[in-house]
């Protein structure tokens, strides 16, 4: 089963590829050359450097093969704007029983440290909730308390992120 695709901006894409780029070139040498440099230093068993590398060289493999997988999983730039809500777009909502509305991004964590908007993921209970809908439409999920929330979608926008 394929991975879902990630939709990522242009500019969270190119940030995540310049970690990539980073981590697999000079951060990989130089957490190499520590441990190599500790292993010099002889008895590994009661070499705290040694182990402090090697445990930050494990970090970095796994944040490079999480990277890997969201880069080659990523849908880069705007989604197809039709009015349906779906990844990218920007979300208004209205709680039913309240008057006010709010806003927010349908997207990934990794859009949400450069932006303004809140952001949901797809899988988030708000987020499957709203996948889909169009404005007019109703949807509903469960809080964490186990009561049941209906929201209307007010708006789907493009993201001009």
């Amino acid at each position: 089963m394929d991975p879902e695709p990630l939709w990522l901006t242009q500019d969270a894409f190119d940030r995540l590829k310049a970690e990539m780029d980073d981590r697999t070139g000079p951060l990989r040498t130089k957490i190499t050359s520590r441990i190599e440099a500790a292993r010099e230093e002889g008895d590994l068993k009661e070499n705290g450097g040694y182990h402090a590398a090697k445990e930050e060289q494990g970090k970095n493999e796994a944040r490079i093969r999480q990277l890997r997988q969201m880069l080659e999983n990523a849908e880069v730039g705007a989604p197809v704007h039709d009015g349906t809500v779906r990844a990218g777009s920007l979300v208004t909502i209205r709680f039913t029983g309240d008057d006010d509305t709010e806003q927010f991004l349908l997207g990934s964590r990794e859009e949400s440290a450069h932006t303004s908007v809140d952001v949901y993921s797809l899988k988030s209970p708000l987020g499957a909730a709203v996948l889909g809908l169009s404005v007019g439409d109703t949807g509903t999920f469960t809080a964490p308390n186990g009561s049941d929330i209906s929201v209307e979608v007010v708006a789907v926008d493009p993201y001009p992120g």
